[in-house]
């Protein structure tokens, strides 16, 4: 998950279940405003680690630190510990009311924790295990940047503060219809750019709603008379609502690739159903066999998943390269066994450019979603005709 999402998510949790107030209120730093900074700077903290990038040349570090001890299940505790003492410091320092060490600890454990578990349910995987195994579980259920469970997250939020002041219902009102009703533009746009298309229907549809969420509210003035804790409750409700349909969905994608391996008589070394942009109809079903990996992109709206459908329904199919000298030696090199012990679904493709011999292995799991698009997590080496290494690193054309 982005972590610009963890962090609304901790804001949305600290007001919705600690009694947390607005963030940026105007009056001075008390109790309620500490409590969401907390679990804010708590669900942002384990992305912490991607600092380590600044001091490193190690272009490996995004799979064999990312999300490890920082985002670690047994590590939660030292670090809970460990924010809690220098926010208390800092507190003294500014003389703010803060809550005690212990409550900080467990606001600062509930807020790693959101962040913890918003990233097992992506499909990048995550080492909660860390430093103690070196496993990445991942539960394929939410796209790793998801518009539609950022936006459960936030309007709740906004229409709590919109509507916390009747002198200020409508210029706040008004102040955020300008600022998001572009924002379907530019996520279409950005799905355009990854090979996830928004039509324009939908976009208008979604431009529409945004106005209606914070204007219908208006009328008669009702927004008013719900209180500021309904409206990031109801939102907590709602963001617990949209990830049980996750799973609901993952399950019924799942089950529908399980029978496509079945039907089609795949030996399956690994299988799964990942999510795909823009909706939570739509999945990417992997299964990886002894020489290749079959792919079958997945639309939960067409019921049809009978033997006769899935057979005739479309799929791909990645084949691993012949087995030569060249692919041999890549994959005895200690960054692509890096590589591929954090791939699900690796592919080994091997071709020639002019006297250089290139192997390539890039994990379907983030598979170019346009062909115009190359395949991220692809790591290349090539090789002279001597068959020594002449370079080696992610694909990036």
């Amino acid at each position: 998950m982005d972590t610009i999402t963890h962090g609304i998510a901790g804001a949305l949790i600290g007001k919705a279940v600690f009694r947390g107030e607005d963030m940026f209120a105007s009056r001075p730093m008390n109790r309620g405003r500490f409590i969401t900074w907390s679990l804010m700077l708590g669900a942002i903290f384990p992305d912490a680690d991607v600092f380590r990038d600044i001091f490193s040349h190690d272009k490996l570090l995004i799979v064999t630190w990312h999300r490890s001890i920082t985002h670690s299940l047994v590590l939660l505790p030292l670090w809970a510990l460990l924010l809690a003492g220098i926010t208390r410091a800092f507190a003294k320092w500014r003389k703010w009311e803060a809550p005690s060490f212990a409550a900080l600890t467990g606001i600062y454990s509930v807020g790693i924790l959101s962040h913890i578990l918003l990233d097992l349910v992506t499909s990048f995987g995550t080492m909660i295990w860390s430093p103690l195994e070196r496993s990445r579980p991942a539960w394929d259920m939410i796209f790793i940047v998801d518009f539609t469970l950022s936006a459960v997250l936030l309007v709740p939020q906004l229409l709590a503060w919109v509507y916390a002041q009747p002198e200020k219902m409508w210029p706040r009102a008004l102040r955020v219809i300008l600022v998001f009703l572009p924002g379907p533009f530019f996520v279409a746009l950005i799905g355009e750019k990854a090979g996830a298309p928004i039509s324009g229907r939908t976009v208008l549809t979604t431009m529409a709603l945004i106005a209606a969420m914070f204007l219908l509210p208006a009328l008669r003035e009702w927004g008013l008379k719900i209180r500021y804790s309904t409206w990031n409750r109801a939102g907590f409700a709602a963001a617990l609502t949209y990830v049980a349909l996750t799973f609901f969905a993952h399950r019924v994608a799942l089950a529908r690739i399980h029978k496509f391996a079945e039907v089609d008589h795949l030996q399956v070394e690994s299988i799964g159903a990942l999510p795909l942009p823009p909706s939570l109809w739509h999945w990417d079903g992997l299964v990886r066999s002894a020489r290749g990996v079959y792919e079958l992109r997945m639309d939960l709206s067409d019921r049809s998943a009978s033997e006769t459908d899935l057979l005739a329904q479309e799929h791909r199919y990645y084949p691993d390269a012949p087995p030569n000298s060249y692919i041999d030696a890549a994959k005895r090199l200690p960054e692509v066994q890096k590589v591929l012990w954090f791939a699900r679904f690796p592919v080994t493709r091997f071709h020639k450019e002019g006297q250089e011999a290139v192997v390539e292995v890039s994990d379907l799991r983030f598979a170019r979603m346009a062909s115009s698009r190359p395949a991220a997590f692809t790591y290349r080496v090539r090789f002279d005709t001597t068959g020594s290494v002449v370079s080696q690193g992610w694909a990036t054309r």
